[in-house]
């Protein structure tokens, strides 16, 4: 099971909401929703958990780039909305690793030998599965400043959203969206 909500910080505390990450194809998309949840440019987080697999946290700070923290990479590989947080960026990986090349396949009927030994390296060795690692990836002082150091954000797992939440002060108005 899932749970995804938008907590906005803004002058009067926190704000939550609950989102539906259902239209949401990229990267792009997600900083684009949690954008428009703040009034100003304002701190948005996007909370999203996987119950007992993984959680992520994406900090928008206005028109900055979003900063991304995933608790399990491989696990959150294995998930529609967690692939939309593993971005080639973020496993440090060139763009388009992740897939074999089609494109590079010749496949018009006068392959040869040569050819197919070519496309077996070009294929082996960028699977996504072997690309991923198991464990955290991304920004781990993504909280540091709103009082979730490194090291707790490392080492929180079931319920991190609800923990997450407590240690901003924002647990009240999560729970109004859960």
């Amino acid at each position: 099971m899932y749970f995804a909500a938008l907590l906005a910080r803004t002058e009067d505390g926190w704000e939550a909401s609950d989102t539906e990450l259902d239209d949401v194809e990229t990267l792009s998309d997600l900083a684009d929703l949690a954008r428009e949840a703040s009034a100003e440019d304002d701190t948005v987080l996007v909370l999203i958990e996987q119950e007992d697999a993984w959680f992520g946290v994406v900090r928008i700070d206005g028109e900055e780039d979003p900063r991304i923290y995933v608790s399990d990479a491989a696990a959150a590989a294995r998930s529609s909305y967690g692939e939309i947080l593993l971005t080639d960026e973020l496993l440090g990986r060139e763009p388009g690793d992740d897939d074999p090349d089609l494109d590079a396949l010749d496949l018009d009927g006068t392959e040869d030998g040569e050819d197919d030994e070519d496309d077996d390296d070009t294929t082996s060795g960028g699977g996504s599965a072997e690309a991923v690692p198991h464990g955290p990836v991304g920004d781990a002082t993504v909280l540091d400043d709103l009082g979730v150091s490194e090291k707790e954000l490392k080492s929180l797992s079931e319920d991190a959203v609800t923990e997450i939440a407590e240690a901003l002060g924002a647990s009240e108005v999560l729970e109004t969206v859960r």
